[in-house]
């Protein structure tokens, strides 16, 4: 008789329980550095659309296999909240069957992370915000285990072609042709779907499509879940979903990343540029267009089992086999350096720092190839022809600085695999990885994808061919060119244990790293004078837009996880309702001092159309050291 895993519902064998979750994951909307284009002066100053966690559980009906899937509109996955969410979650949910994978916006609040290089433009440390993640990711993953419950899976593909474009087209053309050939436009265009139905009814949904999240630009300040974002609450809006309701959703609907390390939405190829010149409205063009897709695709009914494996893998000294090097040779992995073209940034969304750029770096060139290669052939042999720059792998030794032990991950739901790994992959790298776990399943190809930002960050992962361009993604790709075979001798050994039913060694995880500088915000609240706290300033209605400034206080007092810092109301029964709130695409919430302990909290709200006439009201949120205040606007007509 097989043993069942304890904790699942009862239920016949066959089939799947599936449950879902959602929660608020955002951090500190004033004076928090943004984490993604690592710019000094890109604080947050308020809010477009909040960040959520959007978690499914799965189980086989026997209960011999569960999985637990976590989508999160973040920039990144750090090490230190997955050690945190692990440690919080129910027995039998582990690093093995659990992924927690990042949207990658550029536009969320940083200092999330234990290893210094990301919290350098957050002042340190940001406790608030980690535990806002944290908690909300924790909530989102215990309601989709409680929400366990006989459901029907469906599994579908499509394409998508006008939602991305290759932002390093130099080095995607230094692939083999047949590698090119499998993408005719230099992107991935397939667009995957798995959905979950109830009683003949779509309760979930998570979509895989190639993308950067980097609709909205780096002299953005306001908190967004950029294009996915959009695409998810979109979505979930259209199912009727309240997000501040404490009633389950009728709808979880989480739009996840994939192999997009070299996918740009700026079709322009130039930030803020492309679909139109507009950063919001090509936030909402990119993220319509993924949810369109997505929604088309009508998908078959899913069988088999559910499972999982999962190693950890010191990316700084991998000794390579031939078999994945691609010139019959054994090479080895190097600790990990950031090349000049990686300060350079990806320019088709948003420049890095002066004095760097892709490709030939002259001055770092020189002092590479003739200081350093020359007496060092073991570090020439895995990082040649990077122009070192940042040599993270010493500095580590005394302040960790970068990831280096992977957590690499195959998890499987019926027919679907997919491949977690803690970095950006390029989209001929990722068909590698792909390929290399396809064989060994013996499945099609499209039913294997890799889930990138999943588990931890280890920045960029290119092919040999790529790397060698030394374009920002292969000077980012920090433990050298050998790198991904690295990864696809990892992918091989997880398919082969998967297939054979076997264990995986689990490997050494990133050791513990202490947290040594904490940021503290300095300072009091005090209201303008002659002015109580909440006090609209301000109020004008021009044409289809209200917007009203109130007397303020810093919304770090409260991140009002879970709630919002504006409401707009409508005069229905004889009492205010809320129709929308912070988190809304209609909405947007600015905070900014106006001198000394003084600041201005801005309510805007764009009227949609088809919004019904009548009295309406915009109100403002706030909290001090004392607790909570509301301000509201006299009532205005929409007619």
């Amino acid at each position: 008789m097989t043993e069942r895993t304890p904790g699942l519902p009862n239920g016949p064998g066959g089939g799947f329980l599936a449950g879902r979750g959602i929660a608020d994951i955002t951090g500190e909307a004033a004076e928090c550095g943004m984490l993604g284009y690592g710019k000094a002066d890109q604080l947050s100053a308020g809010i477009h659309t909040r960040q959520r966690a959007r978690a499914f559980a799965f189980a086989d009906r026997a209960g011999h296999g569960r999985a637990l899937l976590v989508v999160c509109e973040l920039p990144l996955m750090a090490d230190s909240v997955v050690r945190e969410v692990l440690r919080r979650l129910p027995p039998g949910y582990d690093a093995s069957n659990v992924m927690l994978t990042a949207t990658h916006t550029h536009c969320g609040p940083g200092g999330y992370f234990h290893h210094a290089l990301y919290n350098s433009n957050t002042g340190g440390f940001r406790e608030r915000t980690f535990r806002a993640i944290t908690d909300g990711i924790t909530e989102a993953a215990l309601a989709a285990v409680a929400d366990l419950a006989p459901t029907v899976l469906r599994l579908a593909h499509g394409e998508l072609t006008d939602a991305s474009v290759n932002r390093s087209r130099r080095a995607f053309d230094r692939n083999p042709a047949a590698d090119r050939a499998h993408f005719p436009g230099a992107v991935d265009p397939q667009t995957t779907l798995l959905t979950l139905e109830r009683d003949g009814g779509l309760v979930g949904a998570v979509n895989w499509f190639a993308t950067h999240n980097t609709s909205m630009t780096n002299r953005n300040r306001l908190i967004s879940a950029d294009n996915k974002g959009y695409a998810a609450h979109h979505w979930e809006r259209l199912a009727g979903v309240d997000h501040l309701s404490p009633a389950p959703p009728a709808l979880v609907a989480a739009f996840a990343q994939t192999n997009a390390g070299d996918m740009s939405p700026n079709l322009g190829l130039a930030p803020g540029t492309g679909p139109t010149g507009d950063q919001f409205e090509n936030t909402r063009i990119i993220g319509t267009r993924q949810y369109e897709a997505a929604a088309a695709l009508e998908g078959e009914e899913i069988s088999g089992s559910i499972d999982s494996r999962t190693t950890y893998v010191h990316l700084s000294a991998v000794e390579v086999g031939p078999e994945h090097t691609g010139d019959g040779r054994t090479h080895r992995t190097s600790p990990p350096v950031g090349g000049a073209a990686a300060f350079a940034g990806a320019w088709a969304d948003g420049p890095g720092f002066k004095g760097f750029r892709p490709g030939a770096n002259p001055l770092w060139d020189a002092l590479s190839r003739r200081l350093v290669y020359p007496f060092a052939p073991a570090l020439r042999d895995a990082q040649y022809p990077k122009a070192l720059a940042l040599p993270a792998g010493p500095v580590n030794r005394v302040l960790p600085m970068v990831q280096e032990r992977a957590p690499v991950q195959l998890l499987r739901i019926g027919p679907l695999y997919l491949i977690g790994i803690p970095g950006e992959v390029t989209i001929v790298a990722g068909l590698r990885l792909r390929r290399t776990a396809a064989a060994i399943l013996g499945v099609p190809l499209e039913e294997v994808l890799v889930a990138g930002y999943s588990n931890g960050y280890l920045h960029y992962v290119t092919t040999p061919e790529e790397y060698d361009a030394q374009e920002y993604e292969g000077g980012s790709t920090l433990f050298g060119r050998w790198e991904l075979p690295a990864l696809c001798q990892t992918v091989a050994r997880l398919a082969t244990a998967l297939r054979d039913g076997a264990p995986v060694p689990r490997g050494v995880p990133e050791p513990p790293v202490p947290v040594r500088r904490r940021h503290r915000r300095r300072g009091t609240d005090a209201p303008h004078p002659g002015h109580a706290f909440g006090a609209v300033l301000s109020f004008a209605l021009v044409g289809r837009r209200a917007v009203a400034s109130f007397v303020g206080a810093h919304p770090g007092n409260d991140l009002r996880r879970g709630g919002s810092y504006l409401s707009v109301e409508r005069w229905t029964g004889g009492a205010w309702t809320r129709v929308a709130d912070d988190g809304d695409w209609s909405t947007l919430f600015r905070w900014a001092r106006s001198g000394g302990p003084t600041s201005v909290a801005t309510v805007l709200w764009n009227v949609p159309p088809g919004t019904p006439a009548g009295r309406y009201r915009l109100a403002y949120h706030g909290d001090t050291a004392k607790g909570p205040f509301t301000g509201v606007t006299e009532p205005f007509e929409i007619a």
